[in-house]
């Protein structure tokens, strides 16, 4: 059903995770350590990659953020229940998810499948291509097209993950009208998935950053502070 890449040092983890989703249909490939991870998501990109925070040769975190200057892909974190900097930070770097240690295989499997869902690689049963692509949006010089998942401003195309896509999709479905964190969480994330507010403040400043590189006039998502975003169309 999907490509999977998992990093983790763990071979008791890489073995039961492995035999989990490959049981699912998915096909797993698994390295030990960040280096040789980061090497073959770039190489080869799979739809998916799972990554642990603490690894030899180069930990998750850094995985993710050299992965996020050229990639999009949907990226979860496996990370300690005490550690919830590691949380902040992932999501900062630009993770779509993440699963805290001791975790079940059975909560592991529907997390991977709503992200697949999600990025549009795994539908739900009965929707057709139509119902999982979504419909392009034009706005002003923004264009979205979810089938492609292409995001462009003024032509000039602007990468977004999976999230920071749900999230301005979301958005520029309804110029001016106001969208606050909790209406963005449930666009963005499965209903089994909770993020806090500052999990989206997180990839809407990611998002800013991007756009502003291509314009850096760029002012088309605005904060209503305490309320949430709207986007503007110009």
């Amino acid at each position: 059903m999907a490509n999977i890449t998992l990093v983790d040092d763990d071979e008791n983890i890489v073995a039961s995770v492995s035999m989990a989703l490959e049981s699912h249909g998915h096909k797993v490939t698994a390295y030990h350590d960040g280096a040789s991870g980061l090497d073959a998501l770039e190489s080869s990109p799979p739809d998916l990659a799972i990554l642990d925070v603490k690894m030899p040769r180069m930990d998750g975190m850094e995985v993710l953020r050299r992965l996020r200057q050229t990639s999009t892909l949907p990226v979860i974190i496996l990370t300690s229940k005490d550690e919830e900097i590691d949380e902040i930070l992932g999501f900062n770097l630009g993770a779509d998810d993440y699963i805290h240690k001791p975790f079940s295989q059975r909560l592991l499997i529907e997390r991977v499948k709503a992200l697949l869902r999600r990025s549009g690689t795994e539908a739900e049963e009965g929707d057709s291509p139509g119902d999982v692509a979504g419909r392009a949006i034009k706005r002003g010089k923004l264009s979205m097209d979810p089938a492609r998942h292409e995001c462009t401003w003024e032509g000039r195309p602007v990468k977004l993950t999976v999230t920071e896509f749900l999230l301005l999709q979301a958005l520029a479905q309804r110029p001016g009208f106001v969208k606050s964190r909790d209406n963005l969480m449930d666009a963005a994330y499965d209903d089994q998935v909770y993020v806090d507010d500052r999990t989206i403040d997180s990839h809407v400043k990611r998002m800013r950053k991007k756009f502003r590189v291509v314009d850096p006039e760029f002012d088309a998502i605005e904060t209503l502070y305490g309320v949430g975003y709207r986007y503007r169309e110009s």
